[in-house]
């Protein structure tokens, strides 16, 4: 069975990433706190996964709250 398809977002540290997970939970976005996936990068760090269909509402509850770095979908 595949997994289903999600999106990380990357920050520019892990302060950046908690910050982040608290607005999500705030907001009552499903997300997970991952270790950022070494196929993207191979900077020690954490993530953000969230499902694709939740992906533009956690972009929106994010712009101008923290920031980000970018979004990739897998």
């Amino acid at each position: 069975m595949e997994a289903p398809p999600y999106a990380v977002f990357l920050f520019p540290s892990v302060s950046h990433a908690l910050k982040a997970e608290k607005i999500l939970k705030k907001q009552g976005i499903v997300y997970k706190l991952i270790p950022v996936p070494r196929h993207i990068s191979t900077d020690c760090g954490v993530c953000l996964r969230v499902a694709v269909e939740q992906q533009e509402l956690a972009a929106e509850a994010l712009q101008g709250m923290v920031a980000w770095e970018r979004m990739v979908l897998l």
